[in-house]
């Protein structure tokens, strides 16, 4: 019998933060350097979310294109690249207004969820197989989805954070 695990697509080689940390509770969380995600607006479309691949940790559920921090590399940096790879934002920030940083620290692991809003229009599109789908969703229609659970837990928080700068 296959499961989602068996649809997993080859992946590319490892980068210096690809891996797992286990918290002495049992959870594990991707990124040995922590990891970093995009919380992008576009004031006319939305949110962008990430519909993540079955395979995925947390597959099925919808969040924001992100992953694993590389060694000495920054929270900003991580999820622009991260951002680039899997949606095609543009990595070199210019079309987009980083606004503020949000920080989930577990100690022995973090995830920093970057606050942004687009310059201008930008296409999103799936470039690669950690995306099932790329879509705008409007603040308002967020909860509707189900989000991946870090990102529904800091959602109400995000939220505001972005409130602060509309």
């Amino acid at each position: 019998m296959s499961g989602p695990e068996d649809e997993r697509p080859p992946l590319p080689p490892l980068r210096s933060g690809d891996g797992w940390v286990h918290l002495d509770d049992g959870r594990k969380f991707w990124g040995l350097e922590g990891a970093a995600g995009l919380m992008l607006l576009d004031p006319q479309r939305g949110i962008l979310l990430q519909h993540r691949a079955m395979w995925s940790a947390q597959g099925g559920t919808w969040g924001f294109p992100g992953g694993a921090r590389d060694l000495g590399e920054d929270a900003v940096s991580a999820a622009l690249r991260e951002s680039y790879e899997e949606a095609g934002v543009p990595e070199d920030a210019s079309d987009i207004e980083i606004l503020a940083t949000h920080v989930v620290d577990l100690d022995v692991w973090s995830y920093t969820t970057v606050i942004a809003r687009t310059r201008r229009a930008l296409e999103a599109r799936v470039n690669d197989p950690e995306s099932l789908e790329l879509r705008w969703v409007p603040i308002d229609e967020l909860e509707d989805y189900p989000l991946h659970p870090g990102v529904a837990s800091a959602l109400p928080e995000l939220l505001q954070m972005l409130r602060t700068h509309q």
